[in-house]
C-alpha cells in the first residue's frame, strides 16, 4: 500500500472514531528541532569529550553526584524554548477541540502539545516547563530557571538545588499518570502510535492495553509493536499529520 493510500486509510478511521487516544515520543519532536536525548547525549559527548552514555547523565544518581555535569548538559542541548508545534501537534489539538481525541500520552518533556492547543496531556516523564527546590519545593518556570545564570539552579529563597519536574533513570513514573493512561487506551477505539521505537520501559508496555480493533502506528524505524499494528506508516510523523489534517478539511 503507497503512503498516499495509508494516509487516506487513517483518515478515514479518524472520521469514523470517537474516542481517539495518541500516545508519542521522541519522534513527535524532531520536526519542530528537538533531538532525541540520545542524539542530544551524542552530541553533547563529541563537542566535551564526555565518557558518560546517555543513559547514566540523565539517571537520578548522576544528578545527586555530578549536578554540575548534568545541568550544563540539561540546558545546552535538552531546553529549546523557541521550538514550534509541527503539523502532529497542531492536528492532534484540532482533534481533541472536535471531541474526537480524548488524551495524548506523551514520553516528551518538551510541552510542545500544550503550545499547540492540547489540554488532555499526561506526561509520563515530566516537564521542563515545571521546576521545584529540593528543600522547600517552591515552583519555578523554564524562564525563571533559564534566567539563573550558575550552572547549577539554586533555590533564591533558601538555596536548595532547583530540580526539573522530569523523570530522570532509577526514578518512578507518577503512578496516577499510568493508570489515568491505562485507561484511556483501555478505553479507546482508535490508537495512533507516533514518533516512538516502544523500547523505553515501562512506557512501551501501555500499549498493550489497547483492546479496539484500529491501531495507526507512525515511526521512521520498525519498532517491537509493528506485527500487532492494523496501519504502519514509516515517514516523518510531523509531514504524515499534516496531509491528513489536509484530507479531513476536504472530507468536511
Amino acid at each position: 500500500m503507497e503512503n498516499r493510500e495509508k494516509n487516506e486509510r487513517l483518515a478515514t478511521w479518524i472520521e469514523a472514531s470517537d474516542y481517539i487516544v495518541f500516545f508519542g515520543g521522541a519522534g513527535t519532536s524532531t520536526e519542530s528541532g528537538i533531538p532525541d536525548f540520545r542524539s542530544a547525549a551524542g552530541l553533547y559527548q563529541t563537542e566535551h569529550h564526555s565518557p558518560y552514555p546517555p543513559e547514566e547523565m540523565l539517571s537520578h544518581t548522576f544528578f545527586m553526584n555530578h549536578p554540575e555535569v548534568f545541568f550544563d548538559f540539561y540546558r545546552s542541548k535538552m531546553l529549546h524554548p523557541h521550538a514550534k508545534p509541527n503539523g502532529c501537534h497542531k492536528l492532534l489539538a484540532r482533534l481533541e477541540q472536535e471531541g474526537k481525541l480524548k488524551a495524548v500520552i506523551t514520553q516528551n518533556i518538551d510541552g510542545l502539545h500544550q503550545t499547540a492547543g492540547s489540554t488532555e496531556v499526561l506526561e509520563l516523564h515530566g516537564s521542563i516547563h515545571r521546576n521545584y527546590c529540593m528543600d522547600c519545593s517552591r515552583f519555578y518556570s523554564l524562564e525563571d530557571v533559564m534566567g539563573i545564570q550558575e550552572t547549577v539552579p539554586l533555590c533564591s529563597d533558601c538555596g536548595g538545588v532547583i530540580k526539573p519536574d522530569v523523570v530522570l533513570y532509577e526514578e518512578e513514573l507518577d503512578q496516577q499518570i499510568l493508570m489515568r493512561s491505562i485507561q484511556e487506551i483501555s478505553t479507546a477505539d482508535l490508537l495512533i502510535i507516533g514518533g516512538t521505537s516502544l523500547t523505553v520501559h515501562p512506557a512501551a508496555e501501555l500499549v498493550t492495553y489497547f483492546h479496539g480493533s484500529k491501531t495507526a502506528l507512525l515511526n521512521a524505524d520498525p519498532t517491537p509493536y509493528d506485527h500487532r499494528a492494523g496501519l504502519l506508516i514509516a515517514d516523518r510523523i510531523g509531514q504524515v499529520m499534516t496531509q491528513i489534517n489536509d484530507l479531513l478539511r476536504k472530507s468536511t
